[in-house]
């Protein structure tokens, strides 16, 4: 629907100037679920940890494997409705695919699924590091990020960044009702980062923030290796709050 013209100015009074759309409240998220989630890489830990938790919240959740018995038995041990399948027919199956595949089979995962995953909303959560004495470090992709290597390897999927900060220790713990956390989501298409904040939001304690483009996951990625030495000196499985919204 349009917005009605300015009514004209009448003599001796000044035209009245159009009124601005209202602005939309950014916590105004579309419901989700209905949605199918597939995780590949869903027999890792942060890959079954987040299914255990979207699959417990109600969420219809896949998991993907290189082989779909291994995936299968996963999803027998998690339970809540979760399925297991091969990483093709995951792909196939889910709405929303998220990537919690190790860094070093990222790009030939998504290589070998580039059909499978036209068309869908693709949301990566890996984190590219690197391990030696001294600790992790972020490592950096030649395209910039593990998202933006997605985004160029998935040409015809709609990619976005998220669930980086997650402890797979408390997603796992089903002792754990709520996990505290913020996750920061990054795309190019604010639609499309909404729908990843309305699936966040459904796991309980956890609030989706939109948080970018994706041109800055490099240092959502990155931040992963600091909180690692943050869990290790205090003993913790911290995470990121974000304040003051």
């Amino acid at each position: 629907m349009t917005s009605p013209a300015p009514k004209p100015a009448q003599p001796g009074h000044p035209a009245q100037p159009a009124q601005p759309a209202p602005r939309k409240d950014p916590w105004d998220l579309p419901d989700v679920s209905e949605l199918v989630v597939g995780v590949l890489g869903g027999t890792g830990d942060q890959g079954r940890g987040l299914a255990y938790r979207l699959a417990k919240a109600g969420q219809k959740v896949i998991i993907g494997s290189r082989a779909a018995e291994r995936a299968q038995t996963a999803a027998d041990e998690l339970g809540h409705g979760v399925e297991g399948a091969g990483n093709s027919e995951c792909a196939r199956r889910s709405d929303v695919v998220i990537v919690a595949v190790p860094w070093d089979g990222h790009a030939k995962t998504l290589e070998g699924l580039r059909a499978e995953l036209a068309g869908k909303l693709v949301v990566d959560c890996v984190n590219p590091l690197g391990f030696d004495k001294k600790g992790a470090y972020a490592l950096k992709p030649a395209e910039g990020s593990a998202a933006e290597q997605a985004a160029a390897l998935l040409p015809e999927s709609r990619v976005t960044a998220a669930f980086h900060h997650l402890s797979a220790v408390l997603l796992q713990d089903p002792a754990i009702e709520k996990i505290d956390t913020d996750v920061m989501v990054l795309g190019e298409a604010r639609a499309d980062c909404e729908i990843v904040q309305a699936l966040a939001g459904r796991i309980p304690g956890m609030r989706g923030v939109f948080s970018g483009r994706l041109r800055n996951a490099h240092q959502v990625e990155s931040l992963v290796a600091n909180l690692i030495s943050v869990n290790r000196r205090y003993r913790a499985h911290a995470g990121v709050r974000l304040t003051d919204i």
